[in-house]
């Protein structure tokens, strides 16, 4: 990744007004670009491995109507790649910022419907989950899954159900952090994309639960 990417990102943190910005628009201009271009490689390569739908790269411009944080910028660029819908479910993101790089994935808000059926499916079974999220690879990689999770057992559910931390968990995510040296080493879109490929087997898991009933059968005939 080129160099002034973060350059202009540790120059925005130190100056995010819009006066400063619009004077240095041009350096944003080039460091989008830079970006885009670096975001482009990593997804295509990726896609060679996956089935996915078109990237999005997230605008550097901030929502800040309900924020308390009225900085009109954010000081990293990001990018989120889907999996094709409705049969893979799972999305990749890679967050780059000065000291805060990482990527991750996961289940970050699952509607009512989908938590519901994701928490059926460990209690019948967890032992399939258990294997991915205890592989070596998984592991080496994440360490565990994360996400905000309730403090006892949902509604209808055992709170002495023997999965019982994992039916509580509200979200399901995961993420590898990157130092800025790895970032901008040659081969950080090879790294990149063995984390993606990392978070493959726990992908296709909530696919294949999140696409059929507790039977088994397809929701998609």
């Amino acid at each position: 990744m080129d160099k002034s990417i973060f350059d202009f990102l540790k120059q925005i943190e130190k100056n995010n007004n819009r006066e400063w910005f619009s004077e240095n628009k041009n350096r944003y201009d080039k460091a989008a670009a830079e970006a885009k271009i670096y975001f482009t490689k990593i997804y295509d390569e990726y896609a060679k491995r996956d089935h996915l739908e078109a990237m999005k790269i997230y605008r550097i411009y901030r929502d800040v109507r309900f924020s308390k944080d009225k900085t009109p910028y954010k000081n990293h660029f990001s990018m989120f790649m889907a999996r094709t819908k409705p049969f893979l479910r799972g999305g990749y993101y890679l967050h780059i910022e000065p000291g805060k790089s990482f990527a991750g994935g996961g289940f970050w808000e699952p509607n009512k419907e989908d938590l519901f059926r994701i928490r059926k499916e460990i209690e019948l079974d967890d032992r399939e989950l258990r294997a991915i999220i205890e592989d070596k690879t998984f592991k080496d990689t994440f360490g565990n899954l994360t996400g905000d999770e309730l403090i006892s057992a949902p509604k209808g559910f055992d709170k002495n159900h023997p999965a019982i931390d994992l039916i509580r968990k509200k979200q399901f995510l995961v993420s590898k952090s990157f130092t800025d040296k790895e970032v901008l080493a040659p081969d950080f879109t090879e790294k990149a994309v063995a984390v993606f490929t990392a978070m493959r087997p726990f992908f296709d898991y909530m696919s294949e639960v999140l696409t059929t009933d507790l039977n088994g059968e397809s929701l998609y005939k």
